[in-house]
């Protein structure tokens, strides 16, 4: 996987997953624009990985930031070889209780940025060698989420736009471009940190807390082999699937897992974190 003068860019960089995944590609040979809507974290975190790797402020919802960062990475690497859309927002509780300004960030940055980032990806890599695009989506973009209504539908929206762009890139004769989307559960990132008091967000909590590397190492098996949707865990998404394909039983079994997510969220509130083996 290792390439010379290979560019790529990820999106949200600045900390957490994100941050993660760019130490990531840094290791494996590319040169990487790590991007975040905040100009000094994306800094501080280029500078802290090394290995030639640029930082840029960029707003996910504004095409033009995002083409700029395409170009930056571009002209310094000679092609971009990898992107991935990782930049996203969770605000909780029901929909009727969200106001525009937090229902229009929410479906904006999740899904719009996705697919600013992919149209943008998609430009640079066409007649260029190819590419490979890689969207970091959620076990909430294949399932309902009580408590996240409007994040599930921006989660959607991505993983929809995803596998139909692959699609429409395939009926085009384009197969030297690739989307795979990772469709995690709970990461125990900074997006979940302030979530321990949130009963609005208690499915996020429900099964074990992923480590940020479980997902970074799913994304290094799809960079070498691209794979549509992966979930993870594997079981969780099996459940998520089953859930969707009757619903009615899956909106039966939400109580119970609501409930047990909450009973996560006191047990982390009093150990302040997840432990790791």
């Amino acid at each position: 996987m290792s390439r010379i003068h290979a560019g790529a860019v990820v999106t949200g960089a600045g900390r957490g997953l994100g941050k993660t995944i760019a130490a990531l590609l840094v290791e494996c040979g590319y040169q990487v624009l790590v991007t975040d809507v905040d100009p000094a974290t994306a800094q501080d975190t280029a500078d802290e990985l090394g290995g030639g790797t640029t930082a840029l402020a960029v707003d996910v919802r504004d095409h033009t930031q995002v083409e700029a960062a395409r170009d930056a990475i571009v002209e310094r690497a000679g092609r971009l070889d990898v992107w991935v859309n990782n930049a996203g927002v969770l605000l909780t509780g029901p929909a009727w209780e969200q106001d525009e300004v937090a229902r229009r960030s929410i479906i904006e940055v999740n899904a719009l940025g996705a697919i600013n980032g992919t149209v943008a990806a998609i430009e640079a890599m066409r007649g260029n060698g190819g590419g490979h695009v890689v969207n970091i989506v959620s076990l909430a973009g294949l399932t309902a989420v009580p408590g996240e209504a409007v994040y599930a539908a921006s989660k959607h929206a991505a993983l929809g736009f995803s596998l139909s762009t692959m699609a429409d890139l395939r009926l085009a004769g384009i197969t030297d471009i690739d989307i795979s989307c990772i469709c995690p559960d709970g990461i125990w990132t900074p997006m979940l940190h302030d979530k321990l008091d949130d009963p609005a967000s208690a499915l996020s909590f429900s099964g074990k807390l992923l480590a940020p590397d479980e997902v970074v190492a799913a994304v290094r098996t799809v960079l070498d082999s691209p794979r549509l949707v992966t979930t993870i865990p594997r079981w969780r998404g099996l459940i998520v699937r089953l859930g969707d394909m009757f619903p009615r039983f899956g909106l039966k079994a939400v109580p119970l897992m609501v409930a047990q997510g909450r009973r996560a969220q006191r047990k982390l509130r009093s150990t302040g974190g997840p432990r790791r083996g």
